[in-house]
């Protein structure tokens, strides 16, 4: 893919990861793939560099690698594709998983939840509806003699 018809991988508003920074591995994917299945290297491994990205600000570098420690390789984040027959297929579901990744482990954390307790209300009506449930039950069993 041309550097001069894609900019970049766009990963969310104001992160865009240029061209030059995503290196492509080609391989023979395995399963089905007809009379081409042993000549077509329709594989598709997509690396990129995260921890020297200047994509990233260093905030979002420092998010990136703590959430996606696990996935990374000296810094190095890889995907691979070889669910299409096509190796163009490959290369689009590597950039969009690419990105989906990277937009989520930059995004920022959730604000913490503000802990609330049940109205007097709602205290209110949970014991009713206990007892209601409670009467119901009583009145399944046997008469006591």
């Amino acid at each position: 893919m041309p550097a001069a018809h894609r900019p970049g991988l766009r990963v969310a508003p104001g992160v865009t990861i240029a061209e030059a920074e995503l290196a492509w591995r080609f391989s023979r994917s395995s399963g089905p793939g007809g009379q081409g299945v042993n000549t077509a290297d329709s594989r598709v491994e997509l690396v990129w560099d995260a921890a020297a990205s200047p994509a990233l600000s260093p905030l979002q570098r420092e998010r990136l690698l703590e959430r996606l420690s696990g996935r990374l390789v000296d810094g190095m984040l890889t995907i691979a594709a070889s669910e299409h027959r096509a190796q163009l297929r490959n290369r689009e579901a590597a950039r969009d998983r690419l990105a989906a990744i990277v937009a989520d482990a930059i995004r920022p954390p959730a604000p913490s939840r503000r802990p609330t307790k049940p109205s007097r209300g709602a205290k209110e009506r949970r014991l009713k509806e206990k007892k209601r449930r409670t009467d119901v039950k009583q009145l399944r069993k046997p008469p006591r003699d």
